[in-house]
């Protein structure tokens, strides 16, 4: 038996629940066929005569027909949602919702999206509202906690921000992404301290032997919208020369000195891009900058030479997302344009067209809780930024977590987003 008529007879196996609706639509087709052949008045198996002529056969013909197509109609749609369900347990009564809206993300912008920490985490759950077209660019310099004792250990990528980015941009149930950032608490021995998620991507990067298929692989797992990608496989350090004078070495040890920075570099220098995301930036609709930390997760991006060469030279609608409060140390005291002006150092040329700052007030209450610990609002000084020769957009932007603390809100950012990729759309005529 070849093994194409294999497969087509694999659709008869008992408990698909597709026989029944395999066999009405071969009835439908057949019922169909009859009523088109009677309508013709062509002679099907000489019963014209017995049917009292052509005008009753006509009739008949016509009865045929629409029973035809009400019967392949029917079967057509419950094998469509017996399948669907299949794969999708949730379709049922949703599925043309379902379709519809994954028609629409799939032919949504293209989109790359680059930083790192909380910041980029929270962006890319805003944009996969709009588009499954993303590509989320993911720093590596990260040198603490679970990533850093695995990258000490096994000479991995730190995978932390690449979690985050993957459980963001995931559309599977919430116990997978729940299971993917549990944490093992102090009584777990050796694993004490590490995330689930930072282990899985661990060992698939030992079996397959390349830390780009790993992430691919834990992708399919998470069925994210879109897929993330490290800026450059390279092992490389983030280093810091701050303002005294002083070298720090390591993202970790740079935000725990609390200081202020004045130049951040790699160590070794120069490392190759990932190909991939090479690619990417150069076919995007929309590259997105930020929002995170300015100096240890959105800088260490452009420190690879190739991709800042590659934004610097895309045609794609080009935003950085500056930060709503400053960092105590790493950026006490900045305001919106002294982010641009920090990421203009690093890069040579500035590798965006817009910078887009919140306009929305912070409560009192909260702002107290952020000046007991030294940070501040960053503010949004349009007219200066405009001097730097980028074009300020304001928009409100501010959310509030459980807690109470600031954060971006990804529905809002992506909404604002989209309207200027909308704007830079050209007309077709």
């Amino acid at each position: 038996m070849s093994g194409a008529l294999r497969k087509a007879l694999g659709w008869l196996h008992p408990g698909l629940k597709v026989k029944r609706w395999l066999l009405l639509l071969t009835a439908g087709v057949a019922a169909l066929s009859f009523g088109v052949l009677l309508i013709a008045n062509l002679t099907v198996f000489d019963l014209m005569g017995s049917l009292g002529g052509p005008a009753r056969a006509t009739a008949l013909g016509v009865i045929a027909l629409f029973i035809g197509l009400a019967l392949v109609a029917l079967s057509l749609s419950r094998l469509v949602r017996s399948v669907a369900v299949a794969l999708h347990p949730e379709a049922g009564s949703r599925l043309v919702d379902l379709m519809l809206s994954q028609r629409r993300l799939q032919v949504g912008p293209h989109v790359v999206a680059i930083g790192g920490g909380t910041g980029l985490s929270t962006l890319l759950r805003g944009l996969k509202q709009f588009t499954t077209n993303i590509t989320a660019v993911a720093t590596v310099a990260d040198d603490g906690g679970s990533s850093g004792r695995l990258r000490t250990d096994m000479g991995v990528p730190p995978p932390g921000d690449i979690r985050n980015c993957l459980v963001a941009l995931a559309d599977s149930e919430p116990l997978m992404t729940e299971l993917f950032q549990y944490r093992f608490n102090g009584q777990s021995g050796g694993l004490t301290g590490h995330s689930f998620g930072n282990l899985l991507i661990a060992a698939l990067t030992e079996i397959t032997g390349d830390f780009e298929q790993a992430i691919r692989e834990t992708s399919r797992v998470l069925a994210i919208r879109g897929r993330v990608l490290p800026p450059t496989t390279d092992a490389v350090a983030l280093c810091a020369r701050m303002v005294d004078g002083d070298i720090i070495r390591g993202e970790s040890a740079i935000t725990a000195a609390g200081r202020e920075i004045d130049y951040v570099y790699l160590d070794p220098p120069d490392p190759h891009g990932v190909d991939e995301v090479l690619r990417a930036i150069e076919q995007a609709d929309l590259i997105v900058i930020g929002p995170g930390s300015t100096f240890t997760s959105v800088i260490p991006n452009f420190l690879v030479p190739q991709v800042n060469e590659t934004v610097r030279r895309a045609t794609a609608t080009k935003v950085f997302v500056c930060n709503i409060m400053t960092q105590p140390g790493e950026t006490t005291g900045f305001t919106a344009s002294d982010h641009v002006r920090a990421i203009a150092r690093h890069t040579g040329e500035l590798p965006f067209d817009y910078v887009l700052m919140n306009g929305k007030p912070v409560e009192e209450w909260v702002l107290r809780k952020y000046h007991a610990t030294g940070a501040d609002v960053v503010e949004p000084d349009y007219t200066e930024v405009a001097r730097l020769g980028v074009i300020p957009v304001r928009a409100d932007l501010v959310s509030l977590s459980p807690d109470g603390w600031v954060r971006h809100d990804p529905r809002a950012v992506a909404d604002k987003l989209m309207e200027l990729v909308e704007e830079r759309a050209p007309v077709l005529v």
